[in-house]
């Protein structure tokens, strides 16, 4: 049985998460925007098809995580084994990048400004700064 409160906490992480307001989030679910409402609220309890509707939008969300909270939010697809940075680059171009090919070394500093900063978080959320 899910509980409802957790889940309309799973809810409302996957909407900060995607910065969505509870009608953007039923436009992209293709759901009444009340069906939101009644559910934010704790009224209604999520059907089948309204659990499918957000794993068909958002493939980051894990079913057993929206479902019961076990598992990771955003969910990881890729395989630890699959990619690994030996696999993708050289071990020079891994401990020399600026002299590798794949960057360029920079011919002239002068003219270099910085048009943007993003920072990562563990959470999987980011901040944007623009110049």
């Amino acid at each position: 049985m899910v509980n409802i409160e957790d889940f309309i906490a799973r809810l409302n992480i996957i909407m900060n998460y995607y910065q969505l307001s509870a009608a953007l989030l039923a436009d992209k679910i293709n759901v009444q925007r009340s069906s939101i409402s009644h559910l934010l609220s704790g009224r209604n309890k999520p059907s089948l098809d309204f659990v499918l509707k957000i794993l068909k939008a958002f493939p980051e969300v894990d079913l057993y995580w929206l479902l019961n909270g076990s598992g990771k939010f955003p969910k990881v697809s890729v395989k630890k084994d699959e990619y690994t940075p030996s696999s993708l680059f050289s071990k020079e171009e891994i401990m020399n990048p600026i002299e590798s090919k794949l960057i360029e070394p920079l011919q002239n500093k002068e003219d270099l400004e910085i048009e943007r900063i993003i920072i990562f978080f563990k959470n999987g959320s980011f901040k944007n700064y623009k110049a």
